[in-house]
Formats: C-alpha cells, sequence, structure tokens
C-alpha cells in the first residue's frame, strides 16, 4: 500500500474512554436509543479506541457493549455498529467464515478478502481465523468449500508465499519471461493453463507484476484482464481480474467493488459496509476519489441514493461527507 494513502478515520486527538462511554450509556438508557450520539462517538474514533471504550463501559456499567449494542440496535445499522467495534481482523476473519457456511460459497467475498492482502496480512488472518473458530485452519476451510483451479488459487494466496520488493528490485528479464508463459499458458496454445496462472499472480510481487502486465501488453498487443477475460471463466476468472485490479490501483478494486453493490434492483449492503467499514482507516480517501472520477458521482451521494436512516447517516459519518 502507498504511504500517500490515508484512511476517513483517524485516531482522536485527546482520547478518554470514560467520557465517551458514559454518552454510549446514556443513548441507551430509558425507553427508546438516542442513534445520534452513537453515531457521532464510533465515527470519530479508531477501531482500538472503540475497542478501549468497550474495555471501559464493561468497567463502569458492568455490560458488554457489543452485546448491549445489538440489543438496541438493527438491521443494516447494526450491522455497520458492529463492524466498526470488531478489530479489524476478526471482522475480516468472520467475514470469510460466514462466505463459507451454509448453501454454497460466496466466491467474490473470498476473492476481495484474499486477493487483497499482502503476506503478514495473510498470516495475522489465518491465526485470527484458527482462534475464533476452534483451531480450524482456514486453508483447510477453503479447501472443503471451493474446487479446481479456484481452490488452488485461494490456497497459494494463503500459504502467504508472494515475493515482497519495490520498482528497484524487479527483475525485468523474468518480467519478460513470465510475460511470454503466461501468453503461451493463454491466448498462445488451445484451452488454458491455469497453474502457470497460479504460480505468477498468486507467488510474483506487485511491483514485479505492473512490470509483466507491460511486458505482456507489448508482446500480445492487449491487456493481461482482456485475455483473463477470454481465457478464463468461473470464479477463478474473477479472483485473477481482482489480482489484476489490485496490482494496478487497490483504491480503484474497492470503488468497483462498492459501485457494483449500489448497481441494479436494491443494494447489497453487506458488501458495502465491508467495503467501507474495511478501507475506513486504510485508503477510504483515495476509494472516495477514484469512485467519483470513475462514477461521475461522489460516494456519499451514492450512500445517499441507497441507503436509509440511522444506517445512511452512520455511512456518511464513516466516509465523512
Amino acid at each position: 500500500m502507498a504511504d500517500d494513502c490515508q484512511g476517513t478515520i483517524v485516531p482522536s486527538d485527546d482520547f478518554d474512554p470514560e467520557p465517551d462511554a458514559e454518552a454510549l450509556q446514556e443513548a441507551m438508557q430509558g425507553w427508546g436509543t438516542e442513534e445520534g450520539p452513537i453515531i457521532d462517538v464510533l465515527s470519530n474514533r479508531s477501531n482500538s479506541q472503540r475497542v478501549e471504550i468497550a474495555s471501559q463501559f464493561k468497567t463502569m456499567f458492568g455490560d458488554d457493549l457489543l452485546e448491549r449494542l445489538k440489543g438496541e440496535l438493527k438491521g443494516d445499522f447494526e450491522e455497520t455498529v458492529l463492524a466498526l467495534m470488531t478489530p479489524p481482523v476478526e471482522y475480516q476473519a468472520r467475514c470469510l467464515k460466514a462466505a463459507m457456511e451454509g448453501a454454497g460459497t460466496s466466491e467474490d467475498v473470498l476473492i476481495e478478502i484474499m486477493c487483497t492482502k499482502n503476506n503478514e496480512e495473510i498470516e495475522e488472518l489465518k491465526a485470527a481465523y484458527s482462534e475464533l473458530y476452534d483451531g480450524n485452519s482456514l486453508e483447510d476451510d477453503i479447501e472443503n468449500e471451493t474446487s479446481g483451479h479456484f481452490k488452488r488459487l485461494l490456497v497459494s494466496l494463503c500459504n502467504a508465499q508472494r515475493e515482497e520488493g519495490g520498482e528497484d528490485d524487479v527483475d525485468e528479464d523474468q518480467a519478460e519471461e513470465d510475460a511470454r508463459e503466461i501468453y503461451e499458458a493463454g491466448e498462445g496454445q488451445r484451452g488454458t493453463d491455469e497453474s502457470k496462472f497460479n504460480s505468477v499472480l498468486a507467488l510474483r510481487s506487485f511491483a514485479h507484476l505492473r512490470a509483466m502486465f507491460e511486458k505482456y501488453n507489448d508482446l500480445a498487443g492487449q491487456s493481461i484482464d482482456s485475455m483473463i477475460d477470454d481465457e478464463c471463466d468461473g470464479p477463478v476468472k474473477d479472483g485473477y481480474l481482482a489480482i489484476v485490479s489490485c496490482v494496478r490501483n487497490l483504491p480503484g478494486f474497492f470503488s468497483k467493488r462498492i459501485n457494483d453493490a449500489c448497481k441494479g434492483w436494491g443494494t447489497d449492503d453487506t458488501t458495502l459496509i465491508r467495503c467501507i467499514v474495511s478501507r475506513s482507516e486504510i485508503d477510504l480517501v483515495q476509494v472516495k476519489a477514484v469512485f467519483e472520477t470513475r462514477y461521475g458521482r461522489p460516494l456519499s451521494e451514492a450512500i445517499r441514493d441507497e441507503c436509509g436512516g440511522d444506517y445512511k447517516n452512520m455511512l456518511l459519518a464513516v466516509v465523512k461527507d
């Protein structure tokens, strides 16, 4: 992630969890709930500060803050608040588990989370998943819930073996060789050798992949994503395209996820919440900028059009518009 990326939520200066805990207790006392103070407190504190507030709340009032919030709130507003209150790595581990539970698997969620992480983040995610789910292995669950080339891609990502290095570390000759091998594994032959795609897209550094994409374009006369779109299908195609998108512009990947969640009949609120909350302390400023450039309206306008009530107000408070 580039150093110039920034979240819309930053730690509050002169933070004191005691008055925040008192404000939340007051908001939930008596008949009905005052949602305004809940929005104000939670959207202006970092996740680590919210965790401190929850601890202070337990000390002062003897109640679990998350359980109180669950009892007082409902619907998409509740889902957003609970997402904000959960440590990011735990939240994403829970999202992965939910994506693999029940009938069918939400491949897009697995792609969104697994394809956007560096090695350290994947190791943290695996540890959190195991701790939350009685020692279950994230890799084992992925193997059980997915199949074929898509399973192999996710397992490769789960191994957290991607090369790391910046633009100065790129071996131009190797990038050219990778471009040729990808070409020969795809449009240069009958059928597609996805194993070669996996070994390059899941293991090479982002800087190396950027160089390889340029060399592929020179070699094949078309972009690598156009080739993937032609040569691959199903969730593995979506996974490859997600990696290409993240390599080129990570905020751009999330701006598209948000736009897709807002398109068509109805809103994919769970995806909208997950993307906004998960990027709120990382690069949501850049996600907003790309969103407005690409889709011709501010993210705040999309939220106003697609959401309502306290849920809308909470998302607007998080995106700072």
